[in-house]
């Protein structure tokens, strides 16, 4: 997810993050997916949710109880639940799950395959499509793999594990290509081969796992879909090696000095989540315990057990969250030892971070995705630069060497704040970062004759508002570079754009998150005049 996306609920507080970070509701991901095509989507770092057939039938065996089979003559508004029906699958939708037809209405069955013959459970049958369970594959895909995580079926934080690799990159193209199809009417899309990597295990940066207690040990997970059972997922697969031994150190030593570990449910206890975030340049590490409490027990103890074990870590912080709240952090963070921030680096940007701060998870991926955006933007060192939706102002600053002024809006006042902090940290002096909705800002500059030639949205995952697409339009920029986390509103915002006098020149997926479901993006849109 980049960093200009979800600032606006990182800052407030509106994102609980399990193995990633997401806020949509069920309700805005129908509306940005149009009703009744693909569902909700946790993109590559959330919780997918609903429920996954078990291991067997993933593998391709048989289970679940009998039910009625539909009657061949039946349309598919007689389907209810528990009915049986034979699907084909055709693709994969936008949370992991493939995607059929029976009658000509949807069917969504997770952990089924594009290719696949399925004989499967009608779970849920609305007006515009069939949610279902796997029985049987009849007729199993070539691309089918056991996946190598062993709580794969359980965390839900992944959901393309039980397919290899290239096959996910083919089906995240295709899930790129549909949604243009559907949305924006463009049967023959400029796209061009999507941006794998060449090992898409161990990427991710940063882990922020919930604490409890089993048989006596401390576990560390995610809860899992719909549910308050705690999953442990030590040694998680995609995520960095480093991470996961600091996340097993600190648990060793949170047992060994019998620290409170936190109970959800009696609300008593102390330690109830591990963030662990690795620099990738430095390999350093920044450690923090959140608590719901004001002080840790045997702190003095605890740090220096926790420097003894785990020497690479350079900064050891409490952040308090006293609250009953699905929310990770609270607002008071203390460094009980150490660095005051963990210094990152994105090419030749510095980056500054303190505990709370929101990074890229995944920056091999994400210098890949932001020179796709710089060869868009074009630059020759004469241009100035609108990015809206700016966040910490990442992509700016990566653009800003070859601009002559960039101009950065944010509407979280923290995220301006980091914006500026980094920019001043990489000594970029033509980056200006701006409070304030680009809606607004964009014309009060038009009116006042300043008009960009480059304008930057990396929009969230509903895609930008309205009224600044009709502001782009007035203000005429000759060039549009939008990243994108949604393929479905892209495309939708590329129509109103394509009907603005834009045409769409190349559209460059990036595989930002091995594993998942979840695609980038970035496009290049230019004037037609």
């Amino acid at each position: 997810m980049t960093l200009g996306r979800c600032m606006r609920m990182w800052y407030s507080g509106a994102i609980k993050l399990g193995n990633g970070e997401n806020g949509m509701t069920r309700k805005e991901e129908r509306r940005a997916q149009g009703g009744a095509g693909d569902k909700k989507s946790y993109g590559g770092q959330g919780k997918a949710r609903g429920e996954r057939p078990d291991r067997q039938r993933y593998s391709g065996g048989t289970g679940g109880a009998a039910a009625p089979a539909v009657s061949r003559k039946a349309s598919a508004e007689d389907v209810k639940a528990g009915d049986r029906i034979v699907v084909t699958i055709k693709r994969i939708g936008i949370n992991g799950e493939g995607v059929g037809y029976y009658k000509r209405k949807a069917v969504f069955i997770e952990g089924a395959l594009p290719n696949e013959v399925v004989k499967a459970k009608v779970t849920r049958a609305e007006a515009g499509y069939l949610n279902a369970s796997i029985i049987e594959i009849e007729k199993k895909s070539p691309d089918r793999q056991v996946p190598p995580c062993p709580v794969y079926a359980e965390c839900g934080g992944c959901q393309l594990q039980h397919m290899t690799y290239e096959a996910q990159l083919k089906a995240k193209e295709e899930i790129v290509r549909e949604a243009f199809q559907r949305y924006a009417g463009i049967e023959s899309l400029p796209m061009r081969p999507i941006f794998g990597m060449e090992n898409p295990w161990g990427y991710r940066n940063k882990a922020q796992l919930q604490t409890g207690l089993h048989d006596g040990e401390v576990v560390t997970g995610l809860y899992s879909a719909g549910s308050h059972k705690l999953v442990d997922i030590s040694g998680c697969e995609i995520h960095h090696p480093v991470v996961n031994g600091v996340v097993e150190g600190a648990k060793a030593v949170l047992k060994e000095l019998n620290i409170p570990i936190y109970n959800e449910r009696t609300r008593e206890g102390a330690v109830r989540t591990i963030v662990a975030r690795v620099g990738q340049a430095s390999g350093q590490v920044q450690l923090t315990l959140i608590t719901a409490v004001d002080r840790l027990p045997d702190t003095r103890r605890l740090v220096q057990r926790l420097r003894d074990k785990l020497p690479m870590v350079k900064t050891i912080a409490q952040n308090i969250n006293k609250g009953k709240t699905p929310l990770i952090f609270g607002d008071r963070t203390t460094v009980l030892w150490g660095d005051e921030r963990l210094n990152e680096t994105l090419g030749d940007v510095r980056f500054s971070l303190s505990p709370r701060a929101f990074f890229q998870l995944n920056p091999e991926q994400t210098v890949k995705l932001y020179n796709a955006a710089k060869e868009a933007a074009a630059l020759t060192g004469k241009e100035l630069v609108v990015d809206a939706y700016c966040g910490t102002g990442t992509i700016g600053m990566w653009l800003a060497p070859n601009a002559r002024e960039v101009r950065g809006i944010e509407i979280i006042p923290e995220a301006v704040r980091d914006a500026r902090d980094n920019a001043e940290a990489s000594g970029i002096t033509n980056a200006r970062f701006y409070e304030g909705r680009a809606e607004e800002l964009l014309p009060q500059w038009v009116a006042q004759g300043i008009r960009p030639d480059v304008v930057v949205v990396d929009p969230p995952r509903t895609g930008c508002e309205m009224p600044l697409l009709q502001a782009i339009a007035k203000a005429k920029p000759k060039r549009l570079v939008y990243v994108s986390c949604n393929p479905s509103t892209l495309a939708k915002d590329c129509k109103v754009l394509l009907g603005s006098g834009y045409r769409l020149e190349w559209v460059q997926p990036v595989d930002m998150f091995p594993q998942t479901s979840h695609v980038e993006s970035c496009s290049l849109l230019v004037r037609n005049d």
